[in-house]
């Protein structure tokens, strides 16, 4: 527990600090990859999330910036924190990886029985030659590995080899606007550069709260999927100030970070599915009032976010006509909403069809569109 001395900070005191430092207070004007770095990579379980997320954030974002950094090679999707692919600096692809290997170690230990009698680091070495001569389908992988452990589970495998190895998902796969099939190589091999050493748990943690913060131990280990940070915590304690939140649950945070007043602004921002500010805590009162808990995603399936005055507010969605001629978006309300914020909601919602549809027609509606079964 926190010292007794320790000053509080209310739940909305943490929500305009993680709004500022998740850029969503006001878009700014910062490089595309500079942004994805200090956000310490986009949850990019879709293609396109990426993007939204970034629309969000970012004065005049234009979808083609992103692109054109995958498609040189400066980020990547890769699977990294909470065992999630993300959309990574090639920088931070390269040493968060390693960081979180422990993770991938335990996701491994699931599929030990249908591994019985495989060489993991034959495996590895055998897969890293297949993916390294030319990028391959989780499909192709297992059938060839299967070859050599005929006997064990295919799917098995294929989850190994993604253990055992830093695999990127390759361009097409992610572009704005095109498709291509997940296959996978290296990331040394992608990034032409060698593997690089883990990056250090005590810079991860800073940057995290400078993404994050104030934060819990518990917040950033469910951020990063890692266990036993308490010791790095602690270790940065004489760096750090210390804060309770109202349940008297010590806060961490970088001295010089913005803690914007309570009463700051927060205009609407349309959050895609998966938003790590919607994840980065294992407390998430901060974003998602106690009563919408779980309505912004149910079992595997996420919805799009709408946050008002900060907070979880609504869930949207946009569909194209089949011959892209309208755009439309409709916004589920979780609660009542006054005009005020209807209309700017509303504003929001046309700022993100003009930037981010190439539709020449578009519509907003308010509507029910998820059936919670109250």
């Amino acid at each position: 527990m926190a010292a007794k001395n320790a000053p509080v900070l209310s739940t909305r005191a943490l929500n305009r600090a993680t709004m500022e430092r998740q850029l969503l207070l006001r878009r700014t004007a910062v490089p595309v990859k500079d942004a994805v770095s200090h956000l310490v990579g986009l949850q990019a379980q879709n293609t396109r999330p990426p993007y939204f997320q970034l629309f969000s954030r970012l004065e005049g974002f234009d979808p083609a910036a992103l692109s054109a950094l995958m498609e040189s090679r400066e980020v990547v999707r890769i699977v990294s924190l909470r065992s999630t692919i993300h959309t990574h600096t090639a920088e931070d692809a390269l040493t968060l990886r390693p960081l979180v290997q422990p993770a991938r170690d335990r996701e491994l230990n699931m599929f030990r029985s249908g591994l019985t009698g495989v060489d993991l680091d034959r495996l590895a070495s055998l897969a890293r030659k297949l993916v390294e001569e030319r990028p391959r389908t989780m499909k192709e992988l297992r059938e060839e590995l299967l070859l050599h452990w005929p006997d064990a589970d295919p799917r098995a495998l294929a989850v190994a080899a993604r253990c055992r190895l830093p695999l990127v998902q390759v361009t097409p796969r992610g572009l704005w606007g095109r498709s291509g099939q997940v296959a996978l190589t290296t990331a040394e091999h992608w990034l032409d550069t060698p593997s690089q050493p883990a990056a250090s748990p005590d810079a991860t943690v800073l940057r995290y709260l400078g993404a994050f913060g104030p934060a819990s131990v518990k917040d950033m280990q469910m951020w990063a999927g890692l266990t036993r940070m308490r010791e790095v915590f602690e270790r940065l304690r004489p760096r750090l100030v210390t804060f309770r939140d109202e349940n008297g649950v010590e806060l961490f945070d970088l001295p010089d970070a913005p803690r914007p007043d309570p009463d700051t602004p927060a205009p609407p921002r349309f959050l895609p599915e998966f938003d790590n500010v919607l994840l980065g805590h294992a407390d998430r009162t901060r974003v998602i009032p106690p009563a919408y808990k779980g309505r912004n995603g149910m079992g595997n399936q996420s919805y799009g976010t709408v946050l008002a005055d900060g907070f979880l507010a609504a869930l949207w969605r946009l569909d194209e006509t089949s011959d892209a001629d309208t755009a439309v978006i409709t916004v589920q309300a979780l609660g009542p909403l006054d005009p005020a914020t209807r209309e700017e909601i509303t504003q929001e919602a046309v700022d993100l069809q003009t930037a981010m549809s190439r539709a020449p027609a578009y519509d907003v509606r308010f509507g029910t569109f998820v059936d919670f079964g109250d």
